[in-house]
């Protein structure tokens, strides 16, 4: 064991912090060279953040000197907040403690107990600078060549606004869109420099815009080049070499639902009557496994990019068009490899009684569109009806078992959040024309069921099979956000019994959606809950999902644009298909499928900040052109600087305190503004009038003035509601191997193969079903992978039992 090594693990097991004389007496060390070595090891490790010391230079673990290292985020207003790794919570540093500290730095601070007894952040050093290039405008003072050039950064937090190099601005102009590297920070007397690495384009050039916002969340734009040979490799038809192993389903009467504008298809469904009375659901994948190869120019590249990027005016794919587009996508009337998971379900309950997972062959009968399948099941529109007459008694029988799946779903207390989508409708320069609504139709949520039926069954599946895997998990709601929460709905009539932080089951938010169903307030209410939920992410244990209230949980349905979902099928692949549940291959995914999700769940937030941020950057340009224009709206929310309203259109936008006709205070236990003379309230879920009085596109914000006073229809406020919180089961410990289950897992066979989901189908012929009870496991886990899972905490691992 190496030096570094031993130190961490002496430092690590003692109780209390060392000083230099105690680790040279541990160490055993005796000559002059040997005590170099360790000053020099013991400040490299303090500079990493992996050990803490103190004023009287003795060395400990961070947690034992009450000191975290993370990742700064800093708001433009001055403070930040300090992400660590493990933590369930971020540090709160004001901005007296960010002097010389930027946004993305990783710090290290010691915690302490502000005067109002909560807890924020001392700046002790900055270990590492985050931020190597930004996104920013190239800008001359008055317009003078003469002068230096700066750039002005397009992230607000980013506090500072170097100058160029004069030789390494590739030609810029003023006004140009430019990504630069930073060369020196700045150091308290100068403003720091960069070098212009890429001129994006001029900041009036049409969809510059967007590319500029794409940029400054480091989301490639190009494939590199042995990435696009590789693609072009690809035949543009299916082989029927490949068809070998896999069930023959190409008689099938299978359809793809998507939206009209969709490309890339990736997911197929049938459904029957069987002769017992259960349905069959078949929901078939894309086999994306079969054409990018792990380890490939393409899988390297997926695994990088970890999702598709959807944009107001483009798609960033995380595959080639040629593959997502092409011979992945599942398009009409041609064969396509693909995933099944067939799934039997019982009518009276909607449980999954039997199911079988096999690769396969298929030929859609036909590209459905939501809109078709809406206007069949609702019987809208006699041209569509008399197009698709042959199969709409199929259709009908699907949104059958869509009400099924529903109701089963419901009974458990999954959460159900039925937002509106807003879609910005751009022209061919990328100006925004409208803003419309996409409600979820019958056949979006058709669809959605039946996908979240495939996800929940395949996640069981391997979950029994106690194999690595791929999940996506919800965690439970922290309990000082539902204190919140609870106190807020308590303003419109809805009383909570519960303690103050107990935990509480997915049913008890379900029947606050109830109970303020067609209020005024509900989408406001919605929103605020869902705020209170932690977010979803890709982990390797199965955490179960809160939000759909089960147990097991995984994205199987989407690998053409999601990578995690493209993992899920190569591991279907190895266990179940090829069988191989060897130790060699565990332990591969044991070590791997870790930072595998993380690296899923960092590029999905991404993609979703780049597209929050170019819908807010369109609509507040939406706005620019209605100045002085006057429009309904709902107060979402109110602050001690302000409210903010919300157009039926999704658009937000704020009122100002300086602009409102009283002195109004804020009631912060309320969420209410009073006005000190007028005695006039703004509540959230209030009906306003409001004129759109100005719009910063730089900071994507929109300023309203109120122009007619709130209108209160009768509400939940004078009906009051009671309701008993079910308190939700606390975890159970995880360690790796068994994934939080009572039962003792079933060894395996000699043979290693898990039940008859290890065995392959003969062509045309389906394998046996493999039911619940067919799956083993392994039979126990190996010293890294305990060691591994305890570091994220037993806390973190456990396995929700929900009924």
């Amino acid at each position: 064991m190496n030096l570094r090594d031993q130190l961490l693990e002496i430092i690590q097991s003692s109780d209390k912090a060392l000083t230099v004389d105690q680790l040279t007496e541990r160490l055993a060390l005796e000559s002059t060279d040997a005590f170099k070595e360790l000053i020099r090891t013991l400040n490299a490790l303090e500079e990493e953040g992996l050990i803490g010391r103190t004023r009287t230079n003795r060395y400990g673990t961070l947690a034992a000197l009450g000191q975290v290292a993370g990742i700064i985020s800093i708001h433009q207003r001055g403070f930040g907040f300090l992400s660590v790794e493990g933590e369930a919570d971020d540090v709160f540093l004001p901005a007296e403690q960010l002097k010389d500290v930027y946004h993305g730095d990783t710090i290290l601070v010691k915690k302490r107990e502000d005067n109002r007894g909560k807890t924020e952040g001392v700046l002790l050093k900055v270990l590492k600078r985050g931020l190597s290039e930004f996104v920013g405008t190239y800008t001359l003072p008055s317009g003078r060549l003469d002068q230096f050039a700066f750039i002005e950064p397009d992230d607000k937090r980013i506090n500072f606004w170097p100058v160029v190099n004069p030789d390494k601005s590739l030609g810029a102009v003023d006004g140009h869109k430019v990504v630069v590297r930073i060369t020196k920070y700045p150091d308290g007397r100068f403003a720091g420099a960069c070098d212009v690495v890429r001129i994006i384009g001029h900041k009036n050039d049409p969809g510059v815009d967007i590319l500029s916002i794409v940029y400054k969340h480091g989301i490639p734009t190009e494939f590199p080049e042995d990435v696009i040979n590789q693609a072009n490799a690809v035949p543009d038809e299916a082989d029927e070499k490949d068809f070998m192993g896999r069930v023959d389903l190409r008689n099938e009467t299978i359809f793809t639902i998507d939206g009209e504008d969709a490309k890339d298809l990736d997911d197929a469904v049938h459904v029957k009557k069987l002769d017992n009375g259960n349905y069959e659901l078949g929901v078939h994948i894309a086999d994306v496994s079969h054409y990018v190869t792990e380890g490939s120019p393409l899988d390297i590249e997926a695994f990088e990019r970890g999702t598709s990027v959807y944009l107001v005016d483009r798609v960033i794919p995380m595959l080639p068009h040629r593959l997502s587009n092409g011979i992945c996508s599942l398009n009409p009337h041609v064969n396509r490899l693909t995933l099944s998971c067939v799934m039997e379900i019982s009518p009276q309950n909607g449980k999954v009684v039997n199911h079988e997972l096999f690769p396969s062959v298929i030929k859609t009968t036909e590209r459905m569109t939501y809109t078709n399948v809406r206007e069949i099941i609702e019987r809208d529109d006699e041209e569509t009806l008399k197009r698709y007459e042959p199969y709409i008694p199929l259709f009908d029988l699907m949104a059958e078992l869509a009400e099924v799946l529903r109701k089963r779903r419901n009974s458990r207390g999954a959460i159900n959040f039925d937002f509106a989508e807003a879609k910005v409708v751009v022209d061919e320069e990328g100006k925004p024309a409208d803003i419309v609504l996409r409600p979820r139709s019958v056949a979006e949520k058709l669809i959605e069921e039946f996908m979240l039926a495939a996800n929940e069954t395949v996640a069981e599946h391997f979950h029994k099979m106690d194999v690595p895997f791929i999940y996506r998990v919800h965690d439970n709601p922290k309990s000082d956000k539902l204190d919140f929460f609870f106190d807020f709905v308590a303003n419109f009539g809805v009383h909570i019994e519960r303690f103050k932080g107990q935990t509480v089951d997915p049913k008890t938010l379900q029947k606050i959606l109830k109970a303020i169903a067609g209020e005024p307030e509900e989408a406001v209410i919605s929103t605020i809950m869902l705020r209170s939920m932690q977010q979803a992410k890709y982990d390797d244990v199965s955490l179960g999902h809160f939000g759909l209230a089960t147990d097991f949980y995984t994205h199987f349905t989407s690998p053409i644009r999601r990578y995690p979902d493209l993992i899920v099928h190569r591991l279907m692949r190895t266990y179940v298909f090829n069988g191989d549940v060897s130790e060699k291959t565990i332990a591969k995914y044991e070590d791997r499928l870790d930072s595998i999700a993380e690296q899923a769940s960092k590029r999905e937030r991404r993609s979703v900040d780049a597209e929050r941020e170019t819908q807010a950057l369109k609509k507040a340009e939406y706005m620019e052109s209605r100045l002085g224009e006057e429009f309904d709206g709902v107060v979402s929310g109110v602050t001690n600087f302000g409210m903010f309203i919300e157009l039926p259109n999704t658009i937000e936008g704020l009122v100002r305190l300086q602009s409102m006709d009283d002195y109004y205070h804020f009631d912060e236990s309320q969420l209410m503004l009073l006005g000190e003379r007028t005695n006039r309230q703004f509540r959230i879920g209030d009906a306003v009038r409001v004129k759109v009085d100005a719009v910063n596109l730089d900071e994507r914000t929109i300023d309203f003035t109120i122009v007619g006073m709130p209108k209160r229809e009768q509400s939940r406020r004078r009906q009051p509601t009671t309701i008993k919180a079910k308190e939700g089961r606390p975890k159970k410990d995880d360690k790796r191997g068994g994934r939080g289950r009572d039962d003792k897992r079933p060894k395996r066979g000699k043979s290693g193969k898990s039940g008859q989901a290890g065995k392959s189908a003969k062509p045309g012929e389906k394998p046996k079903r493999d039911g619940e009870k067919s799956s083993q496991g392994r039979s126990a886990l190996n010293l890294k992978n305990k060691d591994k899972q305890k570091r994220k905490g037993d806390a973190k691992r456990g396995a929700k039992k929900r009924r």
